[in-house]
Parts: structure tokens; C-alpha cells; sequence
């Protein structure tokens, strides 16, 4: 199975189900705090892909919740800069296995890239508190 590097914001429930996912499928999970790495453009960049780069953002992140940041308006090299000022921007988790990255837990996709164990709950990337109080 795969090793995979996960950058996570610490504490996270969301974060804790996509671990343990990945453990339950058989996978080895290296976990890493996002908001202490070090980022440069270089390194946080290919996490994203051919993505659209509001796709880059947490949409659970006050700053974009509030609408002080509007991810539809941002160049590329803007949102790397603000991501590496303010890593709570970043959409979580980051994952890394040899060279592929990827930003986000779409958990189809996950099972495509490198397998995983059948749910009979989703578990994607959306902030798990924000959807109990959606729900409220």
C-alpha cells in the first residue's frame, strides 16, 4: 500500500476521518502539520494541480467565509502568498505520495489514485463543524 504524507491542521475531526480511512484501507500516514511547515511557492504549488484556483482555498477559512478574500478574484501568485502568510487558507489535507500531490480529500478520487476501503458514510474535505452547524 501506499505511504502517504498528509498535512493536516492538527486537532481537526475532518482531518481525523480522512486518516483513518486511509489507515483502515491499509495505507501508511505521515502526518504533518500544515500550518507550521514552511511553505515557498515551489512547494506548495504542486499540490494543486490543473485546478481552478478557488479550488486552492478552504471555503471553511473565516477569511473566505466573511468575504475579506474572494478566491474567483485571485491571481495564482496571490493566493500561494496569502496561503503561505495565512495556511488556514489552504483547502486541507494535503497529500503527497512520491511525486503525485494533492490537494483536498474528494474521497472517489482518492480511491482511484491509490485505493480505498468501501464506507458506508462519505468522507470528503468539507469541515466537519461547519456542516453539524449548517445542519443546526
Amino acid at each position: 500500500m501506499a505511504h502517504v504524507i498528509f498535512y493536516e491542521k492538527p486537532g481537526c475531526a475532518g482531518n481525523a476521518r480522512q486518516k483513518a480511512l486511509l489507515r483502515a484501507s491499509g495505507h501508511e500516514v505521515e502526518a504533518r502539520n500544515l500550518l507550521t511547515e514552511p511553505w515557498s511557492p515551489s512547494s506548495l504549488r504542486p499540490y494543486f494541480g490543473a485546478k481552478p484556483v478557488p479550488e486552492w482555498f478552504n471555503v471553511s477559512s473565516p477569511r473566505i467565509k466573511s468575504g475579506e478574500i474572494d478566491p474567483d478574484k485571485v491571481t495564482p501568485q496571490e493566493a500561494l502568498v496569502m496561503m503561505i502568510l495565512d495556511p488556514l487558507l489552504i483547502r486541507r489535507p494535503l497529500m503527497r505520495i512520491g511525486d503525485h500531490c494533492e490537494a483536498g480529500f474528494d474521497q472517489k478520487a482518492v480511491d482511484r489514485w491509490i485505493g480505498l476501503k468501501q464506507t458506508d458514510e462519505a468522507v470528503g474535505d468539507d469541515c466537519v463543524r461547519s456542516i453539524a452547524s449548517d445542519a443546526a
